[in-house]
């Protein structure tokens, strides 16, 4: 039996994966810096390499799903600050409506007051009148 020769297929297959590691590792470095969402999906569309080749190298798996992980936190993040956000803006609208519903009081109390005022200033013209 003859044995083939298959080096030459292995050695064209490594180059082939060592260039599309660097291409992965190019486009993660181009989507990062531009603030792109980083999974498996996109760089996958994005390079023109299968799902399962980012999957099977580690270091790649490693890498994508740290970057996807600290998006999550990032999303994360941001709702919990948005829920800050959102308590604090109902904390103050609370605050300006007992405010507001203070004033109200005030105002009515001193309308009543100016009317009464007013009724003995008019009592005191009259008194003057007939004199």
């Amino acid at each position: 039996m003859m044995q083939k020769n298959t080096d030459g297929l292995k050695k064209h297959a490594e180059q082939k994966s060592k260039a599309a590691v660097e291409k992965v590792d190019a486009t993660i470095r181009e989507m990062d810096s531009a603030g792109e969402n980083i999974n498996f999906n996109s760089i996958s569309n994005r390079c023109g390499v299968s799902k399962t080749f980012l999957y099977n190298n580690q270091t790649l798996r490693e890498r994508i799903e740290g970057f996807r992980q600290r998006q999550i936190n990032r999303g994360i993040n941001q709702r919990a600050k948005y829920e800050k956000t959102s308590k604090s803006k109902d904390v103050i609208i609370r605050a300006k409506d007992k405010r507001i519903a203070e004033l109200e009081s005030e105002n009515k109390r001193l309308k009543s007051q100016l009317e009464l005022l007013r009724g003995k200033l008019y009592e005191q013209n009259e008194k003057w009148r007939e004199q």
